[in-house]
């Protein structure tokens, strides 16, 4: 049952590692393939957050594959002692999360803001604030005005970007029919009132619009939080049974041996000159 046991966890770290050099792999050409000129920042820069993930993945993965293949105890106590300290992360984060919750969002959306301010300094962060306009339907991080923070839409008349007083084109409310993307609908949106501007794109911030998703589909993420929680506990489980059979086994052949050399010790021998009767 153990072997078993033992079998499942190797299939799931090998997939997690094939999964981690991935991410690992897709970060690099993505970081690659950015401008050099281009100053990043650790917390906004999705190249430089795949790189980071993917490679702690694959570590911690090598270490429960080659600790469960060679039976050594060494690399399956650091997978352990690093599974078990994520756990231990993961839980403080949603303890601090849940008792300060408004400082937690205040901190999100001054991270928000700083995204909107570099909108055309990360070509892949310009593409992960589209698609997060596009899937939540939002705009900005409190309204559609937010996008005055950028230069390239500030809305002041010495601006000289004809993008001013505009938002980008992934805030556009788009109809059923439209089959070309108009990427001009944004201009001049924040010249007016939200009541008129609602009808060409949305005036709603993105911030709002994940906490009321994330409200309307509690189950559903308190159901992936519990299963991934769930498959941590199970690896450390695993990984804490594999080491228990590792010294098992040990223990038992240090047993044999000397038993063995008890045994041959004990051993009954005939004398080199033994009295015989001669008949």
């Amino acid at each position: 049952m153990l072997s078993v046991q033992i079998k499942h966890c190797l299939c799931v770290c090998v997939s997690l590692q094939v999964v981690s050099g991935v991410l690992a792999a897709v970060g690099i050409y993505a970081k690659i393939a950015k401008e050099r000129d281009v100053v990043d920042t650790l917390t906004l820069d999705p190249a430089l957050l795949l790189v980071i993930v993917g490679s702690v993945m694959f570590l911690i993965t090598f270490l429960g594959c080659c600790g469960s293949l060679r039976n050594t105890t060494c690399l399956l106590r650091m997978f352990l002692v690093i599974l078990v300290l994520i756990l231990l992360l993961q839980i403080a984060a949603g303890v601090v999360g849940y008792l300060f919750t408004d400082m937690v969002m205040e901190r999100t959306e001054r991270l928000m803001m700083k995204a909107i301010v570099r909108y055309r300094e990360d070509q892949d962060l310009e593409n992960a604030i589209d698609f997060i306009q596009k899937k939540f339907q939002c705009c900005g991080v409190e309204s559609y005005k937010d996008w005055s923070r950028n230069v390239y839409f500030e809305c002041l008349d010495t601006n000289p970007s004809l993008e001013a007083c505009g938002v980008p084109f992934s805030c556009c409310v788009h109809l059923q029919n439209q089959t070309v993307l108009n990427t001009m609908c944004g201009y001049g949106m924040q010249q007016l009132e939200q009541s008129l501007a609602r009808h060409d794109v949305f005036t709603v911030g993105c911030l709002q619009k994940i906490i009321s998703w994330a409200k309307n589909n509690l189950l559903l993420v308190g159901g992936l939080t519990v299963g991934l929680l769930l498959l941590e506990v199970c690896m450390i489980c695993l990984a804490s049974a594999q080491i228990t059979w590792i010294k098992k086994v040990c223990l038992q052949k240090k047993e044999n041996e000397s038993r063995s050399k008890s045994e041959r010790k004990d051993s009954f021998w005939y004398p080199a000159f033994a009295d015989f009767d001669d008949e």
